[in-house]
């Protein structure tokens, strides 16, 4: 993807890359597995790692992510699960500081693109260790996506704080729940998650992620499944994006 065809400042992806089963719609058939990244890489422009929700990468991955990939691509992460859900964002200082210094190297080479924190469904909403733990995290610099999947996070208090702190509330579509189109950052993340998608839905999921990025950065994630679903439809939005 070279940088004349990208769309400016719209970042497409899935929430991972490493499928076998994403052969042959997706990856071409003989293609090896330590290929999977490079060749997804001419297809889609951004990848959520979801490997950092268990466990953080040695800086000998990083390289190796950054050399399959090239300039304008941009790499997410899902934050660990040790702030997420065990500690469910109180007294994170040390496991944010170890979480950011693992993708530093992604960050320096100007190839990041957001953390998401995706909370569990049973927390419900608390202003309180939310707003405390963006005091804290304001220290490592990087910018941070929140998805709730309780409906109680969504109200105006909670985007206030978001906005104090310029972070974003994840717009995530599911077959359970669809979080609020609210903007309180000036970058958008978007988890595309439902079941399925008509044409007619990804040529209207082009329209808003075109409209949202006239102020700022846009990043979007298919489903990552065993079936190249998810891809195919990342695929078709960038085609689309792009032009073609």
């Amino acid at each position: 993807m070279n940088q004349k065809s990208q769309p400016v400042g719209i970042f497409v992806g899935c929430s991972g890359w490493a499928y076998p089963t994403w052969k042959p719609d997706f990856y071409p058939p003989k293609i090896p597995a330590k290929k999977f990244l490079e060749y997804y890489a001419t297809q889609l422009n951004s990848v959520e790692v979801n490997y950092t929700f268990r466990s953080l990468p040695s800086a000998n991955t990083t390289a190796s992510w950054l050399a399959a990939t090239g300039p304008d691509f941009r790499f997410s992460f899902k934050a660990p699960q040790r702030i997420t859900h065990i500690s469910r964002l109180k007294n994170c200082g040390a496991a944010l500081t170890a979480f950011a210094e693992s993708i530093r190297p992604i960050v320096d080479a100007n190839r990041f693109g957001v953390v998401l924190f995706q909370l569990p469904p049973n927390f419900k909403a608390d202003a309180a260790p939310l707003a405390a733990f963006l005091e804290e995290a304001a220290s490592i610099s990087l910018r941070m996506a929140f998805e709730f999947r309780h409906e109680s996070w969504f109200v105006g208090e909670i985007y206030s704080i978001l906005e104090k702190h310029g972070m974003a509330l994840c717009v995530a579509e599911s077959d359970e729940l669809t979080t609020p189109d609210v903007r309180t950052a000036d970058f958008a993340c978007y988890r595309l998650r439902k079941s399925d998608y008509s044409t007619t839905e990804l040529h209207s999921e082009c329209d808003r992620l075109r409209k949202a990025a006239r102020s700022g950065d846009v990043l979007a994630y298919f489903k990552h499944e065993d079936e190249p679903t998810g891809a195919l439809r990342a695929a078709a939005v960038m085609k689309e994006l792009r032009g073609i």
